[in-house]
Parts: C-alpha cells; sequence; structure tokens
C-alpha cells in the first residue's frame, strides 16, 4: 500500500497521497520519448518522477505504462523543474480505492474548488445537468480542462449565460489514468483562461487483456440508484512489441432524488418549525397559482383576446374555485384583504422538486500507440460519448410576464388572462359566432350571458397536468493525433493535433406557447375545471415539446522543440519553444426566437475565432539548491488583441529536508462569443425579495410581495477587453522522515479588467425600488450606471393599481470592472507508516483555507465574499466557505484495504456583498444584512450562519487475486444531515448543492467488482 491509499470524494478536498504538490508540465507541446523510453509519444504531458522528498510513499508506475510519471505544466522531462508550482495529482489506484467513478467526483473533489463551481445537483439555470470546476473561486471560465494535455469542445451552454466551460460530465472516465490539478496560474504555458489553475485528464496509454468492472448500488431510502459498468480490451506490449491498441466502452446510470424523500427542511418553504417565516404562497395566497385553477370576475375589454382584461381591481375581492371538490392536499381560507375566498393547499417543493437528476452516460474510447523507429513514436485515438440529463420541475404558470424581448401586450400576469364568457369551434368572435355556447370553465359565464364583456373570469393556475422538465443531450466526439521523436544532437520534438465537436440538443417540456394557451381558451378546448379530462392533443397544443440544438468545436494543432544546452551545477539547462493554432467555434441557439413560448429562455451566443500561439521555456538549476524557470507565451486572437503571458518560478533547497518555492505569473482570460459578440445575448433570472415598503405599499396581495424572480439581460459588447491577471504563490515543502512530509503553500491572484454582465446589479435593483412609481424608479434604475435602463415593468398591481409594480427586467451591461483578488492557503500534511511487513497505515490532511476573494467594482466598492453567499448572483447562491478539507485514515493489511474519509465545510454567514447596497463606499455584512427569512422583530444573529458541515464516507476493498477485486462503499456513513441553509434559492430550497450535497442524498450504498485478465 502507498500514499495513493488515501484519497478524497464527491467535492470536498482532494490529492493523491502519491504526490501532493508538483511542478506543471506542458501537455500540449511536452518533450518527446525515444524508444527506450515507456511512456508513448501520445503522452503529451512530460516531465519527472517527483523525488521522495516529494512523496516518500508513492507507489512505481506500472511497468505499462512505464516509469516516467509526466507532470503537467512544463515542456521539459526529468529535469529540476518539478515540485515549482502546487499540483494535485490523482492516480487511477487512489481512484479506485477511494471508489471514485466520475471525473466530476474527481476533479471537483479538490480543495481548491471554490466559488462559481457547478454540480450536478443544480437542477435550473443554464447549465443545469452539467459539471464543473472553478479554481480558487475566479469561475469555471478561468479555469483549463485538458485531456491528454489537449484542449476540448466547451460545453454549448454558457453558465450564467456567458462563462464558457468543459463538461466534466461528459468526459469518459475509466481510461482514465490520473489526473493533475496545477493550482497556479499558467498562461505562460497554456494560454487564455488558465487564470485559477489547469485540470488535466491524462489516459491509460498502454491496456493488455480484457479489464472491466460492475458496480451497483443506492441510498438508504432505496432511490437515487447508481449503476455502472466498464469493460475494455487491449493487445499489444508497448515496451516489447513497440505497439498498443484497446478499445474500451462505459455506461453509467444514476436516478432520481426528490425532495419529497428528503423531507424538511428540504421541500418546503415553510420555515415556521425552525422559528423563520413562511415563504410559501401556494397555502395563503388566492393569487399565487396552484394545479386548481382559482377566479375572480372582471371586465374584458376585447372579446377575441384572453390577453386583455381589465386594468385594476377585480368587480369583486372574492375569488372561487373551479372545482371546490379537487383539493388533494386540503384547502385553505381567506376572509380578509383584496383576495377572499378559499384555495387548494400545495407546496411545491414537495411535490415537484428533484435533487438529483436522472442522468444516463455511455461512451467508447479506442487508442493505438506506435513505436515507428528507435527515435520515433506515433499515436492516434478517438471517442464518443453520449449523455443524458432528465430534469423534472414544477408546472408552469398560466400567468407569465411576456416572453424576453417580446411585447407587452403579450404578458398573461398583469392585468392577468382571462376566461370569456363564449366560446365557439373558431375561437373568433365567439361572442357573435352561430354556433357558440357558454364557457363551461367560467362561472360567471351564465349570469353574464346578456352583458360578456362584464362576466370575464381572470384565472390563477398552474398547468398541473402537463409535466414540466428538460431532457438535455449530450454527444462529444473527438479525436487526437501526434508524433515525437529525437532528431540527435540533443534535439527532440512534438507534433500532435486535437479535434472536438460538443452536439447539444434539449427538449423543453411543460412551457406555454402563447398562441395555443389562448386559442384553447377561445375555443373551450382546455378543461380548467377538472384538466385530468384533457387530451394529449390539447395538452400538446398548449404545451408543445421545444427541441434546441447547439454545437461547439475546437481543433488544434501544436509542436514544440527542445534542447538541453549545457550542464550546470544543478542538472542540464534545458531550453525549449513550439507553437499552436487553434480554432474554435460556438452556436447556441435561442431555444425561443420566435418569442412563442413564456418563460422559455432567450439567451444565445455565437462567434468563431482562430488563436496562433508561441512558447518557449527555460529551466537553470544553476546550483543542486537552486532551480529557475522562466516561461513565456504570446497568444493573438483574430479578433485583433494580442497578449504575451510570462512565468518565473524559483526553488530553493537549503538542506535536503526542506525545500522553498515561489511563482510569479501573468496571464489572461480572453472574452468568450457572450460577452463579446453582438449577435449573443444573455438573459437571466435570480430571485429577489421586494423591501418593507413595497410590501407596504402593496396589502392583501401576497403574490406581489414575495420573493420572485427578477431578469437582466445583456448583449455581448465588441469593445470588451480580455481579462488580465498576476499571480503569485510561495511555499514550503517539508520532508524530516521517508514516511512524513507536509506542505503548504500561499496563493494570491488578482484579475484586472474583470468581465462582468452589470456589477452594479444590486444598487440598480435598489434604485428602481426606493421610488414610489415606475417612472420614477425606471429614471433612478437609469441613474446607476451606463447601459442600465428598464426592460419589462409589470402592470400595475390589480389589488393596488397606485402602487409600485414590480420591476420583472432590467438591460445591464457587459464591462470591464476594477478588479477581483482571491488568496488564501493551502496545507497537505501525510504519514506513511509501515507496521509491519503487510501492514501499512496512513493519514493525511488537506485544508484549503480562502483568505480573500474580494470583487471591486467600478465606483471601488470592496464586496467581500470569502466566508459568505457571495457572489449571489454570479454563483447561484452557492457561498464561498473559507474553509475545506479532509482527515484520511488508511489501513492496508495484506489484500484487505480499509479507508475512511471525513470531509468538512466550514460554516457560511448568510450575506452577500452583491446584495447589499453600499453606505458611504462601504457594505455592511453582519448579521443584520442576513437574506435568511428572519421573523420581523427577531435577532438576526440568531439565524445568521450556516452550520459547519461534517461527513464521512468508508471504502472497504479485498483483492483475492491479481484478476479480482472486490468492493464495498458507504458514503455518508452517519447520515449527517445537510445544514439549514434559509438564504439559498428557492429552487434549491434551503440547502446549498455544491458543498452540502452528500448531506440531501444522504447514506449511499454500493458495491462491486473489478477484474483483468
Amino acid at each position: 500500500m502507498n500514499a495513493a491509499f488515501c484519497t478524497l470524494r464527491n467535492g470536498i478536498s482532494a490529492a493523491a497521497l502519491v504526490s501532493a504538490i508538483v511542478v506543471p508540465a506542458y501537455a500540449q507541446e511536452a518533450a518527446p520519448t525515444t524508444a527506450s523510453d515507456v511512456t508513448t509519444a501520445s503522452e503529451t504531458p512530460v516531465a519527472a518522477t517527483v523525488a521522495d522528498a516529494q512523496a516518500p510513499a508513492a507507489a512505481p508506475a506500472e511497468p505499462a505504462q512505464g516509469a516516467t510519471v509526466v507532470v503537467t505544466g512544463t515542456l521539459f522531462r526529468d529535469s529540476n523543474a518539478t515540485s515549482i508550482s502546487p499540483v494535485t495529482v490523482l492516480n487511477s489506484a487512489t481512484l479506485e480505492r477511494a471508489n471514485i467513478t466520475t471525473a466530476q467526483d474527481a476533479i471537483r473533489s479538490v480543495s481548491a474548488d471554490s466559488a462559481g463551481s457547478i454540480s450536478t445537483g443544480f437542477r435550473n439555470g443554464f447549465s443545469a445537468g452539467g459539471a464543473a470546476v472553478s479554481l480558487r473561486g475566479l469561475g469555471v471560465s478561468s479555469t483549463v480542462v485538458l485531456i491528454d494535455g489537449l484542449r476540448s469542445a466547451n460545453f454549448p451552454l454558457n453558465d450564467d449565460g456567458h462563462n464558457a466551460y468543459v463538461d466534466l460530465n461528459s468526459i469518459p472516465f475509466s481510461t482514465i489514468d490520473r489526473i493533475e490539478v496545477l493550482k497556479d496560474g499558467a498562461s505562460s504555458t497554456y494560454g487564455a483562461d488558465a487564470i485559477g489553475g489547469v485540470v488535466n485528464l491524462i489516459s491509460k496509454k498502454n491496456v493488455q487483456g480484457v479489464q472491466g468492472s460492475v458496480q451497483g448500488g443506492a441510498t438508504e431510502k432505496a432511490d437515487g440508484s447508481h449503476y455502472r459498468a466498464t469493460l475494455t480490451a487491449g493487445f499489444g506490449d508497448y515496451p516489447s512489441q513497440g505497439f498498443n491498441f484497446y478499445l474500451n466502452g462505459e455506461y453509467t446510470y444514476d436516478g432520481y432524488i426528490t425532495n419529497n424523500a428528503r423531507g424538511y427542511p428540504f421541500n418546503t418553504l415553510d420555515l415556521r418549525a425552525s422559528g423563520l417565516t413562511d415563504r410559501n404562497r401556494n397555502d395563503d395566497s388566492l393569487t399565487t397559482p396552484n394545479p386548481q385553477a382559482v377566479v375572480t370576475q372582471v371586465r374584458q375589454t376585447d372579446l377575441n383576446n384572453p390577453l386583455a382584461g381589465q386594468v385594476g381591481a377585480p368587480l369583486t375581492n372574492q375569488y372561487q374555485l373551479l372545482n371546490p371538490n379537487s383539493c388533494p392536499y386540503g384547502t385553505f381560507t381567506v376572509t380578509s384583504g383584496a383576495a377572499q375566498g378559499t384555495g387548494c393547499s400545495h407546496s411545491l417543493p414537495d411535490e415537484y422538486f428533484i435533487i438529483q437528476p436522472r442522468q444516463q452516460r455511455y461512451s467508447t474510447t479506442g487508442r493505438l500507440t506506435v513505436r515507428l523507429s528507435d527515435n520515433l513514436e506515433a499515436f492516434a485515438s478517438g471517442s464518443y460519448s453520449h449523455s443524458e440529463v432528465s430534469i423534472v420541475g414544477a408546472p408552469q404558470g398560466i400567468r407569465q410576464t411576456q416572453p424576453f424581448g417580446g411585447s407587452a401586450a403579450l404578458a398573461s400576469s398583469s392585468p392577468g388572462i382571462v376566461l370569456p364568457v363564449y366560446i365557439c369551434s373558431a375561437g373568433v368572435n365567439c361572442a357573435n359566432a352561430a354556433d357558440r355556447r357558454l364557457n363551461p370553465n367560467n362561472p360567471y359565464a351564465a349570469a353574464n350571458a346578456n352583458t360578456p364583456a362584464n362576466g370575464a373570469a381572470r384565472i390563477y393556475y398552474l398547468f398541473g397536468d402537463i409535466p414540466a422538465g428538460s431532457d438535455r443531450y449530450v454527444d462529444v466526439f473527438r479525436t487526437t493525433a501526434g508524433i515525437s521523436g529525437d532528431l540527435g544532437n540533443g534535439f527532440k520534438f512534438r507534433l500532435n493535433g486535437v479535434y472536438a465537436r460538443d452536439n447539444f440538443s434539449v427538449t423543453q417540456r411543460g412551457f406555454i406557447n402563447i398562441q395555443g394557451l389562448l386559442n384553447a381558451i377561445n375555443t373551450g378546448a382546455y378543461n380548467f375545471v377538472d384538466p385530468s379530462q384533457n387530451s394529449a392533443a390539447v395538452r400538446n397544443q398548449i404545451s408543445p415539446e421545444r427541441t434546441t440544438p447547439s454545437y461547439s468545436t475546437v481543433a488544434t494543432i501544436g509542436g514544440s522543440l527542445i534542447k538541453s544546452l549545457i550542464e550546470l551545477r544543478g542538472g542540464d539547462l534545458n531550453v525549449g519553444a513550439g507553437f499552436q493554432i487553434r480554432r474554435e467555434t460556438l452556436m447556441n441557439r435561442n431555444q425561443n426566437a420566435d418569442l412563442s413560448y413564456y418563460a422559455l429562455n432567450t439567451s444565445s451566443a455565437q462567434g468563431r475565432q482562430t488563436v496562433t500561439a508561441g512558447f518557449f521555456e527555460i529551466d537553470a538549476p544553476f546550483l543542486e539548491q537552486l532551480d529557475l524557470n522562466v516561461s513565456g507565451r504570446y497568444d493573438h486572437y483574430s479578433q485583433g488583441y494580442s497578449h504575451f503571458s510570462p512565468k518565473v518560478g524559483l526553488k530553493f533547497t537549503p538542506i535536503p529536508a526542506l525545500s522553498l518555492r515561489t511563482t510569479y505569473s501573468q496571464g489572461f482570460r480572453a472574452p468568450t462569443f457572450a460577452e463579446y459578440n453582438p449577435a449573443s445575448s444573455y438573459s437571466g433570472f435570480s430571485s429577489f425579495t421586494p423591501n418593507a415598503a413595497f410590501i407596504a405599499a402593496h396589502p392583501g396581495n401576497a403574490a406581489y410581495t414575495s420573493t420572485y424572480n427578477i431578469g437582466s439581460g445583456a448583449t455581448g459588447n465588441p469593445d470588451i477587453k480580455p481579462e488580465v491577471s498576476r499571480s503569485f504563490t510561495a511555499g514550503a515543502i517539508l520532508k524530516p522522515t521517508r514516511w512524513f512530509h507536509l506542505t503548504a503553500d500561499y496563493y494570491n491572484i488578482k484579475k484586472s479588467a474583470l468581465i462582468v454582465s452589470g456589477p452594479l446589479r444590486a444598487a440598480a435593483i435598489d434604485a428602481y425600488y426606493s421610488k414610489s412609481n415606475a417612472t420614477d424608479g425606471c429614471a433612478a434604475l437609469a441613474a446607476v450606471g451606463p447601459g442600465y435602463k428598464c426592460n419589462v415593468v409589470d402592470a400595475p398591481d390589480p389589488s393596488n393599481p397606485n402602487a409600485l409594480p414590480r420591476l420583472l427586467v432590467f438591460d445591464v451591461p457587459y464591462v470591464n470592472a476594477n478588479y477581483q483578488v482571491s488568496s488564501g492557503i493551502d496545507m497537505q500534511a501525510t504519514a506513511n507508516v509501515r507496521l509491519r511487513d503487510d501492514v501499512r497505515f496512513i493519514s493525511r490532511v488537506d485544508v484549503t483555507r480562502v483568505l480573500r476573494l474580494d470583487l471591486v467594482t467600478p465606483e471601488g466598492v470592496v464586496q467581500k465574499y470569502a466566508g459568505t453567499l457571495g457572489p449571489y448572483e454570479l454563483s447561484s447562491g452557492g457561498g464561498t466557505p473559507r474553509i475545506r478539507g479532509n482527515w484520511q485514515n488508511a489501513l492496508e493489511v495484506g489484500n484487505f484495504s480499509l479507508t475512511a474519509t471525513t470531509y468538512y465545510v466550514g460554516r457560511i454567514k448568510q450575506v452577500a456583498a452583491d446584495r447589499i447596497t453600499p453606505v458611504n463606499g462601504e457594505i455592511d455584512l453582519s448579521c443584520k444584512n442576513t437574506l435568511a427569512p428572519i421573523v420581523s422583530g427577531s435577532d438576526p444573529n440568531n439565524h445568521c450562519y450556516i452550520r459547519p458541515f461534517i461527513y464521512t464516507d468508508l471504502n472497504v476493498a479485498l483483492r483475492v487475486n491479481d484478476d479480482f477485486r472486490f468492493f464495498f462503499n458507504v458514503q455518508n456513513l452517519t447520515n449527517a444531515r445537510a445544514p439549514l441553509a434559509s438564504a439559498a434559492y428557492t429552487s434549491n430550497p434551503n440547502y446549498l448543492s455544491s458543498w452540502h450535497y452528500a448531506g440531501l442524498v444522504g447514506r449511499n450504498f454500493s458495491a462491486g467488482a473489478s477484474f483483468n485478465f
């Protein structure tokens, strides 16, 4: 057993014990291998095995894989450049022993993953069903993900409408030999976006015989079933025969987990049992839509148009159920206020929400590696992966704002859609049609047969009989090829390339087609009294499925040439240089381009660009104790801008037991197609609760005073500039004995010219709500800054027509804001003790503490996010925990192994700087500004923090012989519950899926076996 045994699981903190902190190695244009090297030409990242001082218990590489360990980030193999920058390495043995079976679990487990990361459990938003890593909290678009050192196509849907990333769920995993996570700025090697760091998934190079695995399991509550099967067949032994070919197949399935199955507080918005407020309006408000329709009598100014209900209060304050006997969960009665009557009680999160979507993934991968001569090698690979994600959501309401960019006349929310007195087969001029008949859905129709303009029924309703959600399909095609060798006289070369295409298709279900709805109302085709009687045809008329295809591509060719010039006192002086040409395209189509649906997303992005780059690296070990590494890269974009990214690293080893290291680098993030192309547009929504003054101005209408979704929209800005960064690290490696080592590193990254959409979003909203009428409110919003303006303002509240209406959508600009700073400390310590010949004990601690994650606005206001729910608007309210870590203990006795890993996420304060208006340039992050739904007059300190979260995974394995291994795994052994996060987005009620997901799933069992013939 070696240090690789202790590893991490499911998103808290991860690193292979085999090597804790090592140097980056360049993956794309790395040094070539020779025929005598077991690592192949296809192994794009090339560097040295970490010294014993770095990984005292590291296992030797598998013979079939070669004795050289590739390290991400440098051009040179076996040089002194190792261990200058912090890198976490997870090898296949480590991942297997911890039962990590997906790229998402492996990569997101790294403790450097922070604010803005995307987990599969986030079922809403642009990237629902996707997964991505955000190293150092700098966003998914500031982390580069590579496969065998080469870029892959980005997910066609951008996170938050503009952040590009590689979907971890679409990466085949059973062919991965190891994962290397460089936690340092690396634009000098990899170009754009490598600001927070680089993730490099490295494939197996030599597979012989037949290998496979099967696994299955479910949660303690018998849901969330999980199945996995892999099979790999290979022939040819590269070291002895000079070639190897293998073919791999992989299948994974994960089942639904519902909010109902997890109970309180994750299935409700009513938190009175926890001393907080009740935010569920579906059990006390007649004007909040439910699956049983409620109506009230109003006038209709245009009898042909159900959207032409009267403006202002209805004719009476009495509201009624269309079917009083239809309530499945009981009733409630309102006896005061503007809307009185009896309605059906509902809790939508409990009835419709899911915690985990259903996912199915399968893939096939083939790889050929050939030694062409003693000094020449080549490789080729191809893969196809298919991923399906099925998401279930709450049904759509009949009252909706107009589609983003559509006419306000299309809104069915205000003054409110109505059911007419008369219906007819044509649906036009029904009041005078020969086949007219009284509307059976309108209880006021008979009494107003002679005055149809006075008998319309304003309706409040959710289409509970029409399933809502989406099915998302991702097909990724990827092919790579390369050649490398020795040219003689100390020159070595490498040339390789990749083409990848990501085809994405989303089928939306349950969204309401505007004309289909209006026609169904006027013809009486839809039965609102008893929706169970509706035919599939009429449901399809109102809500036809909408399928939207999109795609992205990347094509890259690159090469490098290296040479060892002279021998210095500490080793060879190595120099290298190379080039890269990359072509990228994106077509993310508008799902609602014809504006024919309510609530369907209208965001889109498109573009194409060519990037040409040249790079160099020099490694100079002047002394045995001192190594200097210098690298740089120049990138030119076809849009017309260029950037040079330098990096300097230094390692000093005064004594064998201690090494000191530091790096300084500059980098950049290129604007995404959504950010710079005017043909791209973005519209996103986030939850918002109006202030006390607004609530007081709208008495009796809970629908206008509770939390709702407020939207913001932006188009690409052709004048946007790249983000630029500078990164500094400093650390130490301490190894007093062979069985113990410790590393500690400080990082500080500053991104300037930060590309953000609407950094003054919170101030703009507050400016609008500070006024008493829409005209003044929109003027105040526009005064916040250039590019801010009202887009859609709700019609007047029917119960309070003179009060300020709600702000529904406003425009925001893409701008280069001032800057962002991320800083913190990583610490890892490992003890690897051989108790006797066949017994080994390993203990390891891995912790990251975030010191700062600050965004400085153009006005110089500092928004501090560390330890809070910020950035609330740009990370789905997931927050930035200050501390993430784990403590792993492993015992290996012969062929038996037992590993327990305890994970920790620190407490999070329920405030967010981007939701607080600064006063005199300062933002008050005290508990008085908590986002928790506290009861009026209660002490905000009582509900200011989300408590720390701790849970433990247990993995037991028995290797029967060289051919069979059996294992049993229990995730969340103690069934620890996720802490109450009452300020979380209401779409993920009362929990943070990014950090507390294991506490939602609960105790989770799985068992399986692997074989090798």
